[in-house]
């Protein structure tokens, strides 16, 4: 199983980037993980949020496979501890046969065809944060999740 990370628009600021880099090289040891990147909107003043929310949708969508296994980042998913998450990602090595694709959507969220076609959804915390944020808290938790998984000490309770 591959696990990538879906995002509406890139990483801009030189911080979160290098730091997400980090976390990329070190989850490679334990699972195959990659970053993917949907460009940004451009003209957005004239849309209206359900405009701009189909329209990145579809870039979702075009980047969605037929077999992927879809989670999206979206504040009204399920909460997991760290150790939780560790054993949904040990259950999902089992049971997706390709990728895993966890998606974080633009600034007013995903569409309705996105919904439609995600498999389930993941809250990260009941808090906001800028979608730079969610990119680097995710990819830490998921190699938190592998740390856990293989018994090593990163994580401590």
């Amino acid at each position: 199983m591959k696990a990538v990370l879906l995002s509406v628009g890139k990483t801009d600021d030189d911080f979160y980037a290098q730091a997400i880099d980090i976390f990329k090289k070190r989850l490679n040891y334990y699972i195959p993980f990659e970053t993917e990147f949907i460009p940004d909107l451009k003209n957005t003043k004239n849309l209206s949020e359900k405009e701009q929310k189909n329209l990145e949708g579809e870039g979702i969508l075009n980047r969605i496979q037929q077999n992927d296994h879809i989670v999206l980042l979206d504040d009204k998913g399920k909460q997991y501890s760290s150790v939780e998450f560790a054993r949904f990602m040990e259950k999902k090595s089992h049971s997706v046969p390709k990728r895993l694709v966890f998606v974080v959507g633009g600034p007013y969220g995903f569409s309705e065809a996105v919904y439609a076609r995600a498999n389930e959804k993941l809250s990260l915390s009941k808090m906001t944060f800028t979608h730079q944020m969610v990119r680097l808290v995710f990819v830490e938790q998921l190699y938190r999740a592998m740390t856990i998984l293989n018994n090593e000490p990163y994580h401590h309770e």
